[in-house]
């Protein structure tokens, strides 16, 4: 059961305070009141701040947080129940008692639970920017201005639901050549380990004949055998080391430069963060906000820290009086039909319906590169591991043939 913290005023004066366990914030108001309190502060007390043992294993029991597919699910749902009338209590809490993810039903509690202590609902989301980011809270914020609560949950659900299909285009698209090279290395290491040792027995006492290929595989053969875990742990710590380094500000600078000019992968990240960019900014100032806030929040939504420099530095010229289309012009991350469109949107005053059509262009352009990168990656890597798999066969043939001919000669 919820845990209330409160600060309430006796009929002597005199403020005091402590914590309350209820069923909710009002029906804690209301058991404060029967007692002749005038409540000044009641807030949830985070569950962190419990000392309740069965909660943190509840806790700990209770999965994985919310997914994608979670929160857009929840919005879907919410938007339905917004449109028939329900008002948003009651929603959130019908919605909360249906989640089967012990962690999300928490949060959605939690918002409930802040909505009825009087927070904003942008508010109560805010606490949880893990799950709802800036984008969205922003965006909940213009329609909690506006009064169009339903329809801004639609175009939440389905601003959700695109980049939910684009992240699973990107995703699939790099699985695939992660695949074939972890089955090249297994091959590779299966072929030294245990093919190519049998067959060194064989050409045992005959090193002075064997060709020089291999040679260089019995070396290496024996090299793996005897000292397995030294590539082992080189993998683990090189694999350590370069999560560690993309993690600190030069190393994630270095990685987002890297993606936009890797070949193959370059010209699909460029096009996921420009249509990224501008779906979120269209979004947002259609939405009704703020420009300089939808700036922000796009340099936050577009994953990579280039052009978040990017949108920074806009936000910063906008605020210093100048147009956006100043900015961008002189930035090579955005092409240059691009920048004209943005101007002639800024221009007209229809910039977030303009954004909004650049977005949806180049949308489609992502997907025509992941098809071109995958149809060019996919016989790279057949050819290169049917390389590597036919020198190590053609070195384990070669002395055989070699011997043969010096036995009949």
């Amino acid at each position: 059961m919820p845990v209330y913290r409160y600060q309430a005023r006796l009929e002597s004066g005199r403020i005091e305070g402590g914590e309350l366990t209820a069923q909710s914030a009002s029906a804690a108001a209301a058991t404060l009141r029967e007692q002749g309190q005038h409540v000044l502060r009641l807030v949830p007390v985070p569950i962190s701040a419990r000392v309740n043992w069965q909660r943190v294993w509840e806790v700990l029991n209770a999965g994985s947080g919310p997914t994608r597919k979670d929160i857009l699910d929840f919005t879907t749902q919410l938007a339905v129940m917004i449109r028939a009338g329900i008002n948003l209590r009651q929603a959130l809490e019908g919605i909360a008692e249906q989640t089967s993810n012990a962690r999300f039903k928490g949060i959605l509690e939690q918002i409930r639970a802040d909505v009825e202590s009087g927070k904003s609902f942008s508010e109560a989301l805010s606490a949880h920017p893990r799950q709802f980011n800036p984008l969205y809270v922003n965006m909940v914020k213009a329609s909690e201005m506006s009064g169009a609560f339903g329809r801004m949950l639609d175009r939440i659900a389905a601003f959700l639901q695109q980049q939910l299909e684009t992240r699973k285009m990107v995703v699939g698209a790099s699985i695939y050549p992660g695949v074939i090279a972890i089955m090249a290395v297994s091959v590779t290491v299966f072929l030294l380990t245990f093919v190519l040792p049998r067959f060194a027995m064989v050409f045992d006492g005959k090193e002075d004949v064997l060709p020089g290929p291999t040679l260089f595989l019995m070396g290496l053969s024996d090299w793996m055998v005897s000292n397995w875990w030294v590539p082992l742990i080189g993998a683990c710590m090189g694999g350590i080391s370069f999560l560690g380094f993309i993690k600190t500000t030069p190393g994630r600078l270095w990685w987002d430069k890297f993606r936009l000019r890797v070949p193959l992968f370059g010209p699909m990240f460029r096009a996921l963060y420009v249509s990224r960019s501008l779906q979120t900014m269209g979004e947002l100032l259609n939405a009704g906000v703020p420009v300089l806030d939808s700036l922000d929040v796009t340099g936050d939504i577009s994953g990579n820290s280039h052009y978040k420099r990017l949108w920074r530095k806009v936000g910063r010229s906008v605020r210093e009086g100048r147009r956006i289309n100043d900015e961008l012009e002189h930035t090579s991350l955005l092409p240059r039909s691009v920048v004209q469109m943005v101007g002639a949107g800024e221009e007209s005053g229809r910039l977030g319906e303009v954004l909004e059509e650049i977005a949806e262009y180049y949308l489609r352009v992502l997907k025509d590169a992941i098809k071109t990168m995958t149809s060019m990656i996919e016989p790279i890597l057949i050819v290169a591991m049917g390389s590597l798999v036919g020198f190590i066969a053609m070195a384990i043939i070669l002395p055989i043939f070699k011997m043969s001919s010096i036995v009949s000669g």
